[in-house]
């Protein structure tokens, strides 16, 4: 870190900056746990690696990973790994303590963790990708382990990254760890459900969230911002509950139709290099357009930092589903929450990918494998319960769903803190 960056004094508009005002937020509801809450503000563990490797051309290439702990008091890191452009330490601080919180909040046997490396995957051949991401799980092998820090894919990573992940970190400890990483290919120790996961959780909170709200889904209008893995999925399966998906942005554009995207077309031609912006069904608008469509229910499933206070105040939706990490600022937040929309947060929303990487986990160790259809009756199960009783203590404490989480997930974190004591 420079010497104007610490873990207490974040950069202006930074996603951990963002963090650490939601913990201010929730400090009052911790009664005695309060005393531990400094813990929240200071990663475990913060480690910066040179990925140096020899490009196709012959010439060798530098780039700068991470890896972060943010909390192990519950139990092993447990957080993805992202491949981008504009990756930061900062963000990457951010995105392991989302994923402690998350973890607790659905309480699952895990701490937070997150990794990621400065690269454009894009402009790297296959050869290349895989001789980051060898290189890179080498120099971050020393902090993670099946016991220790399990990664998972996150933007620009997938279920290959995470065999050739697995493959290294096998390969440097001399025996096949298949629970090192989650998210691998099916024949190599992966889950059935969890390509799908993420996006079925946004779902499966969303719909209860409607329920509540008594919004209807059929003929419900959806905007999804974000259309890899989580959007497309999430907005697949609304649109199976009756719901219109009015408008779709992806890295390519946005694409609005109010009567309706046919997502049969899109999301195939949302793979391709084209983009959603190729679709002919619908008008391609500017971006910034995407945040004025007419909707009911708004799924930001792209990066942090999404919804400004500006579109706070434009957004029509009465319903935020949080599929990306951190994509309301907390001055959005605000302004939502005095407008009646009711957001359910990013670590509650979006933690069906890490339950159902618990359940690869578990199958690993156990070497006894589910169907998928137990693995949704799990998921849905787990994603429910954790829902009700945030639910409950949002209604009991009058506050936001976001702060009602986050008093939920920090009671279990710094209880186990607190008995687990400090050492030496």
């Amino acid at each position: 870190m420079s010497e104007k960056l610490s873990f207490v004094n974040p950069t202006p508009n930074s996603p951990w900056g963002t963090y650490l005002q939601q913990v201010d937020r929730v400090v009052p509801y911790l009664g005695e746990l309060s005393r531990w809450a400094e813990t929240l503000k200071r990663p475990k563990r913060a480690l910066i690696v040179d990925v140096p490797i020899e490009m196709d051309d012959g010439t060798v290439a530098h780039f700068e990973g991470y890896r972060v702990q943010h909390n192990l008091s519950r139990g092993p890191g447990k957080g993805g790994v992202r491949f981008h452009p504009d990756v930061t330490l900062e963000e990457v601080m951010a995105l392991s303590a989302w994923m402690t919180v998350k973890t607790a909040a659905v309480n699952l046997p895990y701490g937070g963790a997150k990794g990621g490396i400065r690269v454009d995957p894009k402009q790297l051949s296959s050869k290349e990708l895989e001789k980051v991401t060898r290189r890179y799980t080498s120099e971050i092998g020393i902090i993670i382990g099946p016991h220790t820090d399990i990664p998972a894919p996150d933007v620009n990573t997938n279920a290959q990254i995470m065999a050739w992940m697995m493959d290294t970190y096998s390969m440097n400890v001399g025996g096949t760890a298949t629970g090192v990483v989650t998210g691998k290919p099916l024949h190599l120790g992966g889950s059935l459900g969890r390509v799908k996961a993420t996006g079925r959780g946004v779902f499966v909170t969303g719909r209860e969230a409607a329920r509540r709200l008594g919004l209807d889904l059929r003929g419900a209008r959806i905007a999804v911002q974000g259309f890899g893995n989580v959007g497309s999925v999430a907005a697949e399966l609304f649109a199976e509950a009756g719901a219109k998906i009015v408008a779709v942005q992806d890295h390519t554009g946005t694409v609005v139709n109010e009567n309706g995207l046919d997502l049969s077309k899109l999301i195939p031609i949302s793979r391709t290099v084209a983009g959603a912006v190729s679709f002919k069904g619908g008008d391609v608008v500017p971006n910034e357009a995407f945040w004025d469509v007419a909707c009911d229910i708004l799924i930001p499933a792209a990066l942090e930092g999404q919804i400004t206070a500006e579109r706070a105040k434009k957004t029509s939706a009465k319903l935020v589903l949080e599929g990306a990490n951190g994509p309301t600022v907390p001055e959005a937040d605000d302004i939502l929450a005095e407008r009646g929309v009711l957001v359910v947060p990013d670590v509650i929303c979006n933690a069906g990918g890490v339950t159902v990487s618990y359940f690869e986990w578990v199958q690993d160790f156990s070497s006894f494998f589910w169907d998928e259809d137990e693995i949704n009756v799990r998921l849905d199960r787990i994603m429910m319960n954790a829902l009700n009783h945030i639910w409950d203590t949002a209604d009991k404490h009058k506050i936001t769903l976001r702060t009602a989480t986050y008093a939920v997930a920090c009671e279990r974190i710094l209880m186990a803190r607190q008995e687990r004591g400090l050492y030496p």
